[in-house]
């Protein structure tokens, strides 16, 4: 059974293989139209095909290319609706003369709708319909008996595949494109930086150095990151007050009444760049063995914190 598995792959990838050499200029036309797609990318098959059109559909979706999959039996009891004009729709047969699919096309070319298929025969019905056709043809199956759907289903999501990756480079989808669509998960969680959990603004606990203590407990208090981040007269981070400065402060001083904030600090505090992952700041509090870290901005000023709290919430730990 393992040497029937390894021609099963053998079978596909060679089939791949040769699909990418054979790609042409229709690659380049259905991605441009795809991009200049006003409305969504609206993807149809049924059976085997319709289930590829369904992955299809969502890797586009979390990839920046809105788009949704219309079953084609369902398509001719109704929902139509979904396809509006401005519209691309793309349909998925390896024959192109899917019952389903043919009873579409009349109705797509009436519409108006741009119309790209996937099919693995170039002069089938489907094929006379489309403004672009991309092949997907085969020379057998990976099945012994030649007929179930296998290397024509894996040709057909490569293809859609290609399709996604190659919209993602024309639009500059960036990590944090990527991980706007992903905020679950261990993808979501394996692609935010810490720019997306810090706190700014109002929200950060800052002193000046000439503060009392009195007020630097109060602003620990109320803003309930258990530290405060100090500032120089030129509003640059200059040191920070932890709940353990605190504690240590009142053993070596005792009366804090007159004391001011620059005598309690810790110097240096420690910080990581906004555009850092999140994991890699709770490594590093794990390192330090500390709770918080502040975000500079270009100038030394406070940009943001991000607390151990945040990241649990996240539960990436």
């Amino acid at each position: 059974m393992v040497d029937v598995g390894r021609k099963v792959f053998r079978t596909e990838g060679e089939a791949l293989i040769k699909l990418a050499s054979l790609l042409d200029s229709s690659f380049d036309k259905a991605v441009e139209l795809l991009l200049q797609t006003k409305g969504r990318v609206v993807i149809t098959g049924v059976g085997k095909s319709g289930l590829i059109g369904q992955k299809i559909a969502a890797t586009l979706n979390s990839t920046g290319t809105p788009s949704l999959f219309m079953h084609a039996a369902e398509a001719v009891h109704g929902e139509l609706g979904t396809v509006l004009p401005e519209d691309t729709v793309v349909a998925l047969s390896y024959s192109g003369e899917t019952a389903e699919i043919r009873t579409l096309l009349e109705y797509i070319k009436r519409n108006g709708n741009p119309l790209i298929s996937l099919t693995g025969e170039v002069s089938s019905t489907l094929a006379r319909y489309s403004d672009v056709v991309l092949s997907v043809h085969i020379d057998s199956e990976a099945c012994p008996t030649g007929l179930v759907p296998t290397t024509s289903t894996t040709a057909t999501l490569a293809m859609g595949d290609a399709l996604a990756v190659a919209l993602m480079v024309k639009r500059g989808f960036s990590r944090d494109d990527f991980a706007y669509f992903h905020p679950g998960g261990k993808i979501g969680k394996s692609v935010l930086k810490v720019k997306h959990l810090m706190h700014k603004g109002n929200e950060l606990p800052l002193v000046h150095e000439e503060d009392s203590m009195a007020f630097v407990v109060k602003t620990i208090s109320e803003k309930g990151f258990g530290v405060a981040l100090v500032l120089s007269p030129q509003e640059r981070v200059i040191g920070i007050i932890t709940d353990g400065d605190l504690r240590r402060c009142i053993l070596q001083k005792g009366d804090l009444s007159s004391t001011k904030a620059v005598c309690c600090m810790h110097p240096s505090p420690c910080s990581i760049d906004g555009e850092e992952l999140a994991v890699r700041a709770l490594q590093k509090m794990e390192e330090k063995k500390i709770t918080s870290l502040f975000i500079p901005g270009p100038d030394g000023s406070a940009l943001g914190l991000v607390h151990l709290h945040d990241l649990w919430r996240t539960q990436m730990i």
